[in-house]
């Protein structure tokens, strides 16, 4: 498990850069030597390697910080890299180095960003996916009477080996087990409230079916005679139609909201292909954003990417890339001043990508960093997100998992607008059909239906 700062996280960070420079280095000295490699140049060599290690050590930039966003971090890679360069060259003009160590700079000059910003991207993508993905322990509270209530200053102590770490313990009973009071966090009555200013990714509710007096009479009755009792709880009556029954940290729990996606098989195979895909496509797509970056700053002189607030898995925030299109936009945390026909901030450049989608391309790195899928349901502005959630049942079951670039709610025409309770309600229902129903067939569909479909390419503003 990584955490913001943590050692592993930095070295990590410091070793990708610093093999990309290696191999960089290997390739150009090997590419522009017509002789065997001289002792000078197993000097420079190791001498670059040994100033790279210098600048970063002196600006600090093995510290890796969570919260330090994507574009920050390319920015000062790239000023490490010019003061580099700008050394080497110093170097090579004051030592008259021979000849064709002028290839080799000039090959780092340009290589060694290039490769360096994208090897950055994968970097990142996995400390991201490692540190604030599916693979951390979550966040629980615990409410109930049943074991692992009795259990409380285990779960509290961390003395069982458990996939959770346990937030605190709610009453729904005047006695709720052998639990320390500090470790209550509050009662039915206040965990709407809770949940609301805390982190919490899950809730664990116990039930002890000892409580219930005639069943354990049934059982004594079978135990006299020396015959086998089993137990059909009614999980029908507290779950919905796709509960599954499970095992998580040694106890049998019921999840009563199941879905296909809960599934680790399918999950690594979903996650698999979005990290994929959006690598691929960030490959073959980095020629147009340059194109794209450059008619934008030269049209409005604005940002490249306009990066709001939107709310992704579990409720959590995350900031969303897209081209900028707009003279004015919307400030990025707490803007809900949605777009109109006609709309006079939009720039003429800014219209083109808006009719042909081509502003979302950039939500390709939020895939690639794992904020978002390629399918999934489509991520709201917090306004929005608390709007939907008061107006149509079950809306936030929506966030149990990442949102996408496009979705089963777009490609059925579910896209655009959301004024009326009907197309809140519809593209609702689509996302929770999408999660019921997900299968690595499905995603493919959509994405075929997304580039080729009629209903994802009409109008909306």
């Amino acid at each position: 498990m990584f955490y913001e700062n943590s050692n592993s996280v930095s070295r990590l960070y410091m070793f990708g850069q610093s093999a990309i420079l290696i191999l960089t280095l290997l390739g150009l000295f090997t590419h522009f030597q017509d002789n065997p490699i001289q002792i000078v140049d197993w000097i420079l060599f190791f001498g670059l390697i040994g100033l790279w290690f210098a600048l970063v050590w002196i600006r600090k930039s093995y510290i890796f910080l969570r919260n330090e966003s994507f574009e920050k971090r390319q920015i000062n890679f790239l000023k490490l890299c010019a003061i580099l360069i700008v050394l080497a060259g110093l170097i090579y003009w004051a030592f008259r180095l021979p000849s064709h160590h002028r290839n080799v700079l000039i090959g780092l000059s340009i290589g060694f960003p290039v490769a360096g910003m994208f090897a950055n991207l994968v970097i990142i993508s996995l400390i991201h996916r490692f540190s604030s993905g599916y693979l951390e322990k979550k966040s629980i509270i615990v409410s109930g009477t049943g074991k692992p209530s009795n259990s409380g200053n285990d779960f509290s102590n961390n003395k069982l080996s458990l996939p959770f770490n346990s937030n605190g313990f709610t009453r729904y009973e005047e006695r709720a087990g052998i639990v320390e009071e500090k470790r209550f966090v509050g009662n039915l009555d206040t965990m709407k409230k809770y949940l609301e200013e805390n982190d919490v990714d899950e809730i664990l509710v116990t039930v002890d079916i000892k409580r219930a007096k005639k069943v354990r009479n049934i059982r004594d009755i079978a135990d006299f005679y020396g015959k086998r009792v089993k137990f059909i709880p009614n999980f029908e009556s507290i779950s919905s139609e796709n509960f599954r029954t499970e095992q998580s940290g040694g106890f049998n729990v019921v999840n009563p909201r199941y879905y296909p996606l809960d599934n680790k098989k399918s999950l690594y195979i979903k996650e698999g292909f979005d990290w994929i895909f959006s690598g691929v496509m960030l490959l073959f797509l980095s020629p147009i954003f340059l194109l794209i970056a450059l008619i934008i700053k030269l049209e409005s002189n604005r940002p490249v990417f306009y990066c709001p607030i939107r709310i992704g898995r579990g409720g959590k925030p995350f900031r969303l890339y897209k081209f900028c299109t707009m003279n004015e936009n919307d400030p990025e945390i707490g803007g809900n001043n949605s777009t109109v026909e006609n709309d006079s901030r939009i720039t003429k450049f800014g219209n083109i990508l808006r009719k042909t989608s081509l502003d979302e391309l950039p939500q390709f790195i939020n895939v690639f960093l794992g904020d978002m899928s390629v399918v999934g349901p489509r991520p709201h502005r917090s306004t929005l997100d608390k709007q939907f959630q008061e107006s149509v049942d079950h809306y936030m079951l929506r966030h149990y998992f990442k949102p996408g670039i496009t979705g089963w709610a777009q490609v059925n025409g579910w896209r655009g607008p959301t004024e009326s309770i009907l197309q809140k309600q519809e593209r609702t229902r689509h996302d929770l059909w999408y999660l019921q129903n997900w299968s690595i067939w499905l995603d493919f569909k959509i994405i075929f239906k997304t580039i080729f479909g009629k209903n994802t390419h009409k109008k909306v503003f």
